[in-house]
């Protein structure tokens, strides 16, 4: 993820009136379901977790469930 863009669009969104803040809100939200109605794509940083865990998996390491949670 571009941690500057993102930096960058969350200072200009500071500026904004809640009123048009709220309608932004709306328009991005509407604009992730489009891309992803479920919910089930996974970002970048995601895929790599999932990635490593299953190279994890397949080297024999894992994990107890309470290491998990910790």
């Amino acid at each position: 993820m571009n941690n500057t863009l993102v930096e960058k669009t969350s200072n200009l969104l500071s500026e904004l009136p809640e009123e048009d803040l709220n309608l932004v809100y709306e328009l991005v939200k509407k604009l992730v379901r489009s891309w992803d109605p479920d919910f089930t794509k996974l970002t970048p940083e995601e895929k790599e977790r999932v990635d490593r865990s299953d190279e994890e998996m397949k080297a024999g390491i894992y994990y107890t469930e309470d290491e998990v949670w910790d």
